[in-house]
């Protein structure tokens, strides 16, 4: 089985002063003030969402974890915003 790749990017919205994410995780919806803040928002909501939106009852029933187990892409911005 090919693992399927998961990618969360963060964007700063300069309007609302958060970041915000771009992801194909079905569900991932994160805003937050800092970058470390949105990261660890996203490591404790990915795996749940993957398991939830993305893995079939019958999945996670017959196929071993070592085949479950996707990779996150994840890409900070580029440049941090300016402190305010």
């Amino acid at each position: 089985m090919t693992k399927r790749t998961f990618r969360v990017k963060a964007l700063w919205d300069e309007d609302a002063r958060v970041y915000y994410a771009e992801s194909d995780i079905v569900g991932l919806h994160i805003e937050a003030a800092t970058i470390d803040e949105f990261e660890d928002l996203m490591m404790d909501l990915a795996p749940e969402l993957i398991v939830a939106n993305h893995l079939s009852a019958t999945d996670l029933a017959r196929k071993p974890c070592k085949d479950l187990i996707p990779a996150i892409l994840w890409q900070r911005p580029e440049k941090t915003p300016a402190a305010a």
